[in-house]
């Protein structure tokens, strides 16, 4: 095959992964830039931001606080600027209810004991800064001409589950959301898809000294192969779906039409 045969090689795909300096969103930004991808990951601390995109290859760190508008301006606009673009968003960050009880697991409390700001701190980041983000990545994507979301989410057993207030909540908002965005979103080249563990996993979230004996979790690499998918040509037109890391080779076969 002679060079003017030869198809042009394809630019890395540019992504940005809020929250990326740990747990779910380091493991989704490590496999992204294994597979090739050109990735920004963000934290509330610049410096812990760069030094772990400084272990991955092509990667950059920036300081993102996704609760605050100017922040997040100034980080969305960072990232296009250096990177050349952004072909998909995964809204990542968030935090848990390590922040309202730190013994969540084994002593639940009622709603009506979480203090009000401490509801506020979760449905700020975890709902109120996927908003946000978006709000300020989907423009320039519409510009540009298409784009992909992927918002992060969580098992519907957490959404109702005992003494899960006011994280059941905010990830029920931030899944709403999703789905709102996608419609709105319908046709316009703009993608938007919830990935989800399937189960509880091992993150910064999860008090390990206080969980009852003989529950099994997930690592965070089983992020790895649903986001590179949803990052490829492969994916090119799917759109609104909820995708389950633990099932997906299953939910890839089915949607393949294979057994």
């Amino acid at each position: 095959m002679n060079a003017s045969s030869t198809p042009p090689e394809r630019d890395p795909v540019k992504v940005l992964v809020t929250g990326g300096t740990s747990g779910l969103g380091l493991a989704m930004a490590s496999a992204l830039a294994a597979a090739g991808a050109r990735v920004a990951l963000t934290g509330r601390s610049g410096a812990r931001a760069q030094a772990m995109a400084a272990e991955l290859p092509g990667a950059l760190g920036i300081e993102l606080d996704v609760r605050d508008e100017a922040s997040v301006a100034g980080a969305v606009d960072q990232a296009w600027s250096r990177l050349g673009g952004i072909d998909m968003l995964v809204n990542n960050a968030g935090i848990g209810m390590r922040t309202v009880n730190p013994r969540f697991m084994t002593e639940p409390q009622g709603f009506w004991e979480v203090p009000p700001d401490g509801f506020r701190a979760v449905i700020d980041t975890n709902l109120t800064g996927y908003f946000l983000v978006a709000r300020e990545v989907t423009p320039r994507m519409l510009a540009a001409g298409g784009g992909r979301i992927v918002n992060i989410s969580v098992s519907d057993t957490t959404l109702r589950r005992a003494g899960f207030v006011p994280y059941g909540p905010s990830r029920a908002g931030s899944e709403s959301l999703s789905r709102i965005m996608a419609a709105d979103l319908q046709g316009t080249g703009v993608n938007v898809n919830l990935l989800l563990p399937g189960g509880a996993t091992v993150t910064g979230m999860l008090p390990l000294d206080s969980v009852p004996e003989g529950v099994t979790f997930l690592e965070p690499s089983i992020m790895g192969p649903p986001i590179v998918w949803l990052a490829s040509d492969a994916a090119t037109g799917v759109h609104d779906e909820r995708i389950v890391a633990a099932e997906f080779e299953s939910w890839l076969r089915e949607r393949n039409g294979e057994r």
